[in-house]
């Protein structure tokens, strides 16, 4: 695989690819800190220090396997790289939600007793792995509902999709139905009258013999959205044969990343800025 020959060359990983941000408002060095639970990126030796981030799973309190690995965590959020197979919420599965396993983490790390409270945010689906934030209190889910609803929670992923679109990079616009008895979401036929405006833009990384590696960013939230609508142009994602797929992944899971999301901090104000680790998948598409 090689990167797409463009006139911008070599730099059209570097443009468009994410690369880890710091979180914080200064531009002071960031303090990396590493261990089994992750990797914070943070300006604040205040925050370095609130976080007292374990360095593996033997010197802390848990005793459970770890399910998710925590980015970035404060007293009001806690954001983690979730898994492709994972619930965020739970459902009729009856599987344990990325949610459970969070706040059994939260119990467990801080000694907390009683009921710990652990609000979802935003959901990303079964299959998809990435970035998802978590409110710790009742005062952060509240404005993070609120800012998800104005669209001052920006979100960037990264798609494997089959092929080569026609242009490098594009706006795709289509009206999507969703249809919950077989969860599936459909552009809908003109005239429809349940069917939502659906908006994203794509831009082109790399390309392969037969992927080509996209970063999207969402301008509406519909449900599948990104899955319906690449299916739609003809490029539907690695592995997702639900929406058209030639073969499944080995491990389950679709060729789609939740790889980067930004926001202004609902209690501190500060920016907040985290990318999700790149899979091997995608960053052998980037050496080769």
């Amino acid at each position: 695989m090689h990167l797409k020959s463009t006139p911008r060359g070599g730099a059209v990983v570097a443009r468009w690819a994410h690369n880890p941000k710091v979180v914080g408002s200064s531009p002071a060095p960031a303090t990396r800190i590493a261990g089994s639970y992750g990797i914070g990126f943070f300006n604040s030796a205040a925050t370095q220090n609130a976080l007292q981030w374990p360095t593996s799973l033997e010197t802390t309190n848990c005793q459970f396997p770890l399910q998710m690995t925590p980015l970035y965590e404060d007293n009001h959020i806690i954001i983690v790289d979730k898994r492709a197979g994972e619930i965020v919420q739970g459902d009729k599965t009856g599987d344990t939600p990325l949610s459970e396993t969070i706040k059994q983490y939260l119990k467990e790390k801080y000694n907390k007793p009683g009921n710990v409270f652990c609000g979802v945010v935003h959901r990303i689906d079964r299959p998809v792995a990435g970035v998802v934030v978590f409110a710790k209190t009742s005062k952060a889910l509240t404005r993070l509902n609120d800012m998800l609803r104005k669209g001052e929670i920006h979100k960037t992923y990264w798609a494997l999709v089959e092929g080569h679109p026609e242009k490098e990079e594009d706006t795709l616009t289509d009206m999507l139905v969703s249809d919950g008895r077989i969860n599936k979401t459909f552009v809908a036929r003109q005239g429809a009258t349940d069917a939502k405006k659906s908006i994203l833009k794509y831009k082109t990384i790399a390309r392969g013999d037969r992927y080509t590696l996209l970063e999207i960013n969402l301008l509406t939230g519909r449900k599948h959205q990104i899955r319906a609508q690449l299916s739609n142009i003809g490029h539907p994602i690695k592995g997702d044969l639900k929406y058209g797929a030639r073969r499944n992944n080995p491990d389950g899971g679709i060729s789609l990343l939740a790889r980067h999301i930004e926001f202004v901090h609902p209690v501190s104000k500060e920016p907040i800025s985290v990318d999700a680790p790149i899979p091997a998948e995608f960053a052998k598409f980037l050496s080769d």
